[in-house]
């Protein structure tokens, strides 16, 4: 393979939502000996969090369900950039109102093809009203409990995907 393939995550503000289903995505895809094959990071549609940390109550989560690589702690938020379409091949919506806003933002019609819903990976086969995520910084800790339940089974099927492009 020349390059690799490369996966950005999705949410509002790159501190809640997306970077948990990065640093899961990211596990499994090393765990299933694609790591080195596969790029994984993400960004928020908005520039209100960028440099802040992952949200604390996001790390919480991961680390008691066993996630507790060290670079969790070294995540920043970024702002999606229009021009990183060109090197991404696939772009997870964590809501319908990011995958609007990526698909306005995809310059080309093969680029707006790359933004699917973190959620449509999911092997329970959601209806497309199933797929939104609700941002759980809003919330409490079972409401970031329920975002992990979600993120982990689309990661999941978004590891599949990925097998079968990389025709693994």
């Amino acid at each position: 393979m020349s390059r690799a393939y490369r996966i950005c995550v999705v949410c509002t503000g790159n501190i809640c939502r997306s970077p948990m289903a990065e640093l899961v995505l990211r596990e499994l895809l090393e765990a299933e000996g694609l790591g080195e094959e596969v790029v994984v990071d993400s960004a928020g549609t908005t520039a209100w969090e960028v440099g802040n940390p992952a949200d604390p109550r996001t790390l919480e989560v991961l680390r008691r369900h066993g996630h507790v690589h060290p670079s969790h702690a070294l995540h920043r938020a970024r702002a999606f950039e229009r021009r990183w379409f060109a090197e991404l091949d696939l772009v997870l919506a964590a809501d319908h109102g990011h995958y609007s806003t990526l698909r306005r933002l995809a310059p080309t019609p093969q680029d707006k093809a790359k933004v699917r819903m973190l959620r449509s990976f999911d092997a329970a086969g959601l209806a497309e009203a199933e797929q939104e995520m609700a941002d759980p910084w809003y919330g409490d800790d079972a409401d970031f409990e329920r975002t992990y339940a979600e993120v982990v089974p689309a990661a999941r099927g978004v590891v599949e995907h990925v097998r079968r492009e990389l025709d693994r």
